[in-house]
């Protein structure tokens, strides 16, 4: 045997195995499949504590193009707008996708946000304190023209909470190594308000109320492991 051809036998064997490796480590079990049916209509109450969704809300108009992307990303969306005694209003808006493959990950809203228009001045990780969990989230300062909208957000994935892409990246690839394919949530909260440092308060009080007002069954769809009370699973 030449050594042109034991290089070459070398070479198909090596690439025969990292075929192989590839297809290994490709997930191919969808932990969407061992999640109990739910629906966000039905999951999300109308009204809880002080707050009450407001029936008629303006809701923005979405091209069909527009919409066509979402639904190819996510299985259920839902947006809300609440008020409560004061006058004070939060928008709210989940999306839940079966699937949080590269393709179909959930899209964060500081990507999202800039897409629409809005510039995004402020971002930073924090810990919003509910009824005894510490809940790991994401806030953003967005604003166009006089417009300005502090926003709260966290993603699901699998069990984990994440905040933004790299941590929503390590999630994906942690469950990916073990062969699964990790179903997803995001969930945003924000307020029209100038003033960032009250809305973040409101905020805080309207996730504790909702998050408070759900069996624990229904809010571990929204915070995975993070619905454990007297529990930090806060990713650094």
């Amino acid at each position: 045997m030449t050594p042109f051809t034991r290089r070459a036998i070398l070479l198909a064997v090596l690439m025969l195995g990292a075929s192989m490796l590839s297809v290994a480590l490709t997930p191919t079990r969808h932990a969407a499949a061992e999640v109990a049916t739910f629906n966000l209509e039905t999951l999300i109450p109308s009204q809880f504590g002080d707050w009450q969704m407001e029936e008629h809300a303006f809701q923005s108009i979405v091209t069909p193009d527009r919409q066509a992307f979402i639904d190819s990303i996510y299985s259920q969306t839902l947006s809300r707008t609440y008020f409560n005694r004061d006058g004070r209003r939060i928008m709210l808006s989940v999306a839940y996708g079966k699937n949080q493959s590269d393709r179909s990950r959930i899209h964060v809203p500081e990507v999202c946000y800039p897409s629409q228009g809005f510039q995004i001045t402020g971002k930073w990780k924090d810990t919003v304190s509910a009824d005894s969990m510490n809940i790991p989230v994401m806030r953003l300062m967005a604003h166009i023209g006089n417009r300005h909208e502090p926003v709260t957000y966290w993603m699901r994935i699998g069990n984990s909470v994440a905040r933004g892409l790299l941590e929503q990246s390590f999630a994906r690839i942690s469950y990916g190594l073990n062969g699964t394919i990790p179903d997803g949530i995001l969930f945003r909260v924000s307020e029209i308000n100038p003033d960032t440092r009250e809305s973040f308060v409101l905020q805080d009080q309207f996730i504790g109320t909702l998050l408070s007002s759900l069996a624990s069954a229904d809010r571990k769809i929204l915070i995975g492991s993070t619905g454990s009370k007297n529990e930090d699973v806060d990713i650094k």
